[in-house]
């Protein structure tokens, strides 16, 4: 694979990871995956390269770990809110309390109820 250019390829990767960053940044989660087909793509023809020098993956690696630090937190913003959802729907089904005896008692709530909003 003498016909790659190592540099190139590293250029390439660093536009990847920039664009990832602004997406995540902006929470615009739909364009990762088309940017972690590419980035897998550019990462693959790396591996095969043998000449890579360690000084040219040092920028590129500090933006792979930022970017892995961003992604990690979008996902645990991700889940925060699916468990938030989780437990409003469970609130919605009714309220379960317990009595002195330590029994539980659930309560229902009516269906079709509505919440009126007053100024």
């Amino acid at each position: 694979m003498s016909d790659l250019k190592p540099q190139k390829l590293i250029d390439e990767l660093d536009q990847i990871l920039d664009r990832e960053r602004t997406a995540l940044m902006e929470g615009d989660l739909g364009k990762l995956d088309g940017l972690l087909a590419k980035k897998e793509k550019v990462i693959g023809k790396l591996n095969s390269v043998s000449e890579l020098e360690r000084e040219s993956l040092a920028q590129v690696q500090t933006k792979l770990s930022r970017n892995q630090q961003l992604l990690d937190s979008a996902m645990d913003g991700i889940r925060s809110v699916a468990a938030r959802m989780a437990e409003l729907r469970r609130i919605r089904k009714g309220l379960d309390v317990y009595d002195q005896a330590g029994r539980r008692n659930r309560y229902g709530t009516r269906s079709g109820a509505k919440l009126e909003k007053r100024a």
